[in-house]
């Protein structure tokens, strides 16, 4: 009955939900607020950014409450710490909000790949090259791929004919990441955008 409590991964799974909110705690980014800051004295600044000295703690708790605001602790390493007077769920969505914009400028290029054969006709060819200057003008990286099935690869100068038309018409839209090259039974060519 004593290991019980000695083993910390038995005590662990008894009560999931402490675990729960130390994982919400990080979320908060460690900011403490209100009654959760214990020094003494704090540097305070308004609403409205002005400074208003340092105060005690209580008195600036006491006083964003009086406003209808929270005391929200923004540089806790400052000696004495700065605390700010402002609405806390405010802050948090503006927050929210300035990272989904900073995550939604960061485009990640993907890479497509546009597979060609060289009996390919040419107006699946013009929809290729549709397809891929699409794709460059997203800021995506295009590989065409042409591959070579039994007796087609005794005729490669096709493909590479093929492949030389396609980086011709793509120049504009596109710059060569790697130029044409052979590997196995298929040719490819990587573009990426402008």
């Amino acid at each position: 009955m004593g290991s019980l409590s000695k083993n910390p991964e038995r005590v662990k799974h008894r009560n999931p939900d402490i675990h729960r909110d130390k994982e919400r705690r990080k979320d908060i980014k460690n900011l403490r607020i209100n009654e959760r800051i214990r020094i003494t004295t704090v540097r305070v600044v308004d609403e409205t950014g002005a400074h208003v000295g340092i105060i005690p703690t209580a008195e600036a708790l006491k006083m964003a409450y009086d406003r209808g605001y929270d005391l929200v602790e923004v540089s806790p390493d400052a000696a004495p710490p700065v605390c700010k007077i402002m609405s806390y769920s405010k802050f948090k969505y503006e927050q929210h909000k300035k990272e989904q914009k900073e995550n939604k400028q960061h485009h990640q290029a993907k890479i497509k790949e546009l597979r060609l054969r060289p009996i390919t006709e040419e107006h699946d060819i013009q929809v290729r090259l549709k397809k891929a200057k699409e794709f460059l003008g997203k800021g995506n990286k295009v590989i065409f791929s042409l591959f070579f099935k039994g007796r087609e690869n005794t005729h490669r100068d096709i493909g590479f004919r093929l492949m030389e038309r396609i980086k011709k018409e793509l120049m504009e839209y596109s710059k060569i990441e790697k130029p044409i090259s052979p590997e196995g039974p298929r040719l490819t060519l990587v573009l990426g955008p402008k």
